[in-house]
C-alpha cells in the first residue's frame, strides 16, 4: 500500500507540483507585463508629445500642459541619497553590535525591536516628522546649519535660505530612519552567515573585533551587504506618504537642501486626483513609469548581489 502510494506520488505528484509552481511563476510574470503595459499605455499621450525629453525636462505647468519628470526625479534621487548616507552607517553599526559585541541574551530581543520599526506605517513617520521634527528643524537645526555650514565654501550652497523646517533634508532623514531596519536585518543575516571557523581563526591570530569584521566578515559577505543597501535604496525610492508630509511639494530645483522640493511618489500622491486633462494624467502616469523602471533596476541589482552572496566564498 505504501509502495503504491509512493509510486502514485512520483508519477503524478511531482509533475503536478512542477506544473503548479510554473503556473504561479508565469502568473507573476504576466502581472508584471500587465503592469508595464498599463503604465506605457497610460503615459503614451504624454510620451508621444514630449518624447524622451520628458525625463530631463524640468518644467511642470498644468495650465500650459508643459510637463517634465526631471525635478521629481532629482528630488527622488537626492532624498534617497541622503537616506543612504544616514541609514547605511547606522545599519552597519547596529549589525556589527548585534553580531560581535552585544551579549547573547540581548541579541534576539534587540534585533526584533529594530525589525519592528519596519512595521510602523509610513504615514506615522510622516506625521511624526511634520509635527515633531519640522518645528525642531525650523527653530534649532536649520538656523545652526545656515550659520555654520552655510558659510563654508562650495558646500555652503547646500545649506542656505530661510529655515522653513520642511524640505529635502528632512525628507531624506525620515527616509533614512525608515530604511534602517531593512538594511540592518539584511546586514545582520549576512554577518551571521559567515562560518565561525573564519572568525575563530582571525581571533586566534590576534585580530581585534574591528579587524575581524573589516578583514574577514566584510570580504566574505560584501555582496550581501551591498545587496541589502540596494534593497534599502529601492525602499527609499518608492516611499510616498512620509515624504509627502515633510518635503514641501514644490516643483522647482534648488541647490539648498533646506528648500522644499518634491519626489515622483509625492507628486503622484498630491496631484493624481486633481488631474483633469489627458496630457496631465498621462504625464503623471509617465512619472510612475519612470519610478517603476528606476526601482526595478535597483531591486534587480540588489537581488543579484544577494544571490551572489548566498554562494559564499571570499571571491
Amino acid at each position: 500500500m505504501q509502495k503504491d502510494r509512493q509510486r502514485f506520488l512520483m508519477r503524478f505528484g511531482d509533475p503536478a507540483f512542477r506544473s503548479l509552481t510554473l503556473a504561479f511563476t508565469l502568473l507573476v510574470l504576466m502581472m508584471m507585463g500587465a503592469l508595464v503595459y498599463v503604465l506605457i499605455e497610460g503615459s503614451w499621450p504624454a510620451l508621444r508629445i514630449f518624447g524622451p525629453a520628458f525625463v530631463w525636462t524640468s518644467g511642470w505647468n498644468p495650465v500650459t500642459e508643459h510637463f517634465g519628470a526631471f525635478v521629481p526625479l532629482v528630488g527622488t534621487l537626492i532624498t534617497s541619497f541622503i537616506a543612504m548616507l544616514i541609514g547605511v552607517p547606522f545599519s552597519f553599526g547596529l549589525a556589527f553590535f548585534l553580531t560581535e559585541i552585544c551579549p547573547h541574551p540581548l541579541r534576539q530581543p534587540i534585533a526584533i525591536a529594530i525589525e519592528l520599526l519596519a512595521a510602523v506605517p509610513s504615514i506615522i513617520y510622516g506625521i511624526w516628522g511634520l509635527f515633531v521634527l519640522a518645528p525642531l528643524f525650523q527653530h534649532d537645526v536649520e538656523p545652526f546649519l545656515i550659520a555654520t555650514l552655510g558659510n563654508v565654501p562650495v558646500i555652503g550652497m547646500f545649506f542656505q535660505g530661510p529655515p522653513i523646517g520642511i524640505g529635502m533634508l528632512l525628507a531624506g532623514i525620515i527616509l533614512g530612519l525608515m530604511v534602517l531596519p531593512f538594511i540592518t536585518a539584511v546586514m545582520r543575516e549576512v554577518f551571521v552567515s559567515v562560518p565561525a571557523v573564519l572568525r575563530e581563526s582571525a581571533y586566534g591570530l590576534g585580530a581585534t573585533r574591528w579587524e575581524v569584521v573589516w578583514r574577514v566578515v566584510l570580504p566574505y559577505c560584501r555582496k550581501g551587504v551591498v545587496g541589502g543597501v540596494m534593497l534599502g535604496l529601492g525602499r527609499a525610492l518608492g516611499e510616498t506618504m512620509a515624504v509627502t508630509f515633510v518635503i514641501g511639494n514644490a516643483h522647482h530645483l534648488s541647490t539648498s537642501l533646506l528648500a522644499p522640493g518634491t519626489t515622483i511618489s509625492a507628486a503622484l500622491a498630491n496631484e493624481f486626483t486633481e488631474a483633469d486633462g489627458v496630457i496631465y494624467t498621462a504625464s503623471l502616469v509617465g512619472l510612475g513609469l519612470v519610478l517603476f523602471v528606476l526601482t526595478f533596476f535597483v531591486l534587480a541589482i540588489g537581488k543579484r548581489m544577494l544571490l551572489g552572496s548566498a554562494k559564499g566564498g571570499l571571491a
